[in-house]
């Protein structure tokens, strides 16, 4: 990935999650998920010579699941090469000299992961850096020492200088156990990468390097890579709509006295019912599409009845060409559960929709609705 389009992602993420339609603050919930971690990288050996000379490549492959905001579990196997420094070692006769030599590794293990950010500042999943320390441990199985073998049979050719010897050579295959603790910070690219550059320190037994040095021997690691989720990692909560004003009452007129009785003319009373939808939805929920069914029977009691929709959007959010389609969509939508799922004919539908010119409440959410009024 080339570095531009790194620097961009990251930028990107700042602004992720303000370009919500009609919703300025989402609320998110956590999702337990899994992960995957590729890293590559140095590590440096504790030893008799110079920094420089004691680097060798390492790598690690990680796999771990995200229990709680906060704390994931993560298996990893951290492996290649190490080096030993050894600096008691004489030449042509007089003068010192550093030797190096190299050996493999293979280290599995576990760590426990603690995310500070997340911790201390909320769970947020848009948030672009992130904080972490881990502890842990494992077996570190090495192997491939023949350069230290090599040095000390060349000790030992060297009749005239005894005592500068690996006390603690050792060869063929060793398994020492270890432990490591260390940092991570995380670059978020997307909800399911994240660039990784982490830090750790590993502590063995004294015999690693095959060095007698009456105190623990040291690696370090320097690693960079990629974490993958492997899982939804969030969900947005969706906010609860807003209770809707009551219908408008419509007074009665009073009866007028007539001088001579007139046939009685039924009259019928318009029939309204409100359909109020959620931020950025044009499908109504169950308990809303039950009000459909009183239109049903008004309009099944009363043949001649026909039903006006007309869909809305509120204004408090997204822009005027936004809510116009959303609104098209809301009053399209109840008419087509009219004709399909109650069988009124289409004949008997008028639809309009309105955007947030129109909005027919005082309070803005409530303006999220398709209203039908039949007569």
């Amino acid at each position: 990935m080339k570095l531009r389009n790194i620097i961009a992602a990251v930028a990107l993420c700042f602004v992720a999650g303000t370009a919500f339609a009609q919703d300025e603050k989402p609320e998110y919930e956590f999702l337990p998920h899994a992960f995957l971690d590729i890293q590559g990288g140095a590590q440096y050996t504790l030893g008799e010579a110079k920094f420089k000379d004691l680097i060798s490549p390492n790598a690690q492959l990680g796999f771990g699941y995200q229990i709680t905001p906060w704390f994931a579990p993560r298996l990893q196997v951290n492996a290649w090469q190490s080096k030993g420094g050894w600096s008691a070692w004489k030449e042509n006769g007089t003068e010192y000299a550093p030797k190096t030599y190299k050996y493999n590794y293979v280290a599995p293990g576990v760590d426990f992961i603690f995310d500070l950010t997340n911790a201390f500042g909320g769970f947020n999943p848009k948030r672009c850096v992130s904080v972490a320390l881990f502890v842990g441990g494992g077996a570190n199985i090495a192997w491939g020492n023949d350069d230290a073998n090599a040095i000390a049979a060349s000790i030992a050719a060297q009749q005239t200088y005894k005592g500068y010897e690996l006390e603690y050579l050792w060869d063929g295959t060793k398994v020492r156990a270890f432990g490591r603790g260390g940092i991570e910070v995380g670059f978020r690219v997307s909800d399911a990468v994240s660039i990784m550059v982490e830090g750790n320190a590993n502590i063995l037994s004294d015999h690693y390097n095959s060095k007698k040095a009456e105190n623990a021997d040291w690696y370090f690691n320097a690693l960079a890579g990629v974490r993958i989720n492997l899982g939804k990692a969030y969900n947005i909560k969706e906010k609860p709509a807003p209770e809707p004003e009551p219908a408008p009452v419509v007074e009665q007129p009073k009866p007028q006295p007539k001088p001579a009785p007139k046939p009685v003319v039924e009259k019928i009373e318009p029939y309204r019912c409100d359909i109020f939808f959620k931020i950025n939805k044009a499908v109504a929920s169950e308990e809303e599409l039950a009000k459909l069914d009183g239109l049903k029977t008004y309009m099944e009691k009363y043949p001649k009845a026909k039903v006006s929709i007309v869909g809305y959007a509120d204004k408090g959010t997204g822009s005027a060409a936004y809510n116009q389609k959303i609104s098209s969509r809301r009053s399209a939508y109840v008419k087509d559960l009219l004709i399909n799922k109650y069988g009124i004919d289409a004949s008997r539908i008028s639809e309009d929709y309105k955007g947030d010119t129109v909005q027919p409440f005082a309070e803005n959410d409530a303006n999220r609705v398709t209203i039908c009024i039949a007569e």
